[in-house]
């Protein structure tokens, strides 16, 4: 398994949170998302390839703007 930390700008609150989640764990081969507030960070495992354009992309739809991906 791989994790990803993503840096995020915009998410303030809960439903931020919940809409992020929902978003990433669309992604066929996300298994778990942990979403930081106060870090402004999310960890992302997945246990296959899939490719930043596709997180950035999730997160995005969302209204949240990603500062930076990681592969950990």
């Amino acid at each position: 398994m791989m994790t990803k930390k993503i840096l995020v700008e915009g998410m303030k609150c809960g439903n931020c949170i919940k809409h992020v989640e929902i978003s990433l764990r669309g992604i066929s081969g996300v298994n778990s998302v942990d979403v930081n507030l106060g870090k402004k960070e999310i960890l992302v495992g997945i246990s296959c390839e899939v490719s930043n354009e596709v997180i950035e992309n999730a997160i995005n739809s969302e209204k949240y703007n990603v500062v930076q991906i990681e592969t950990l």
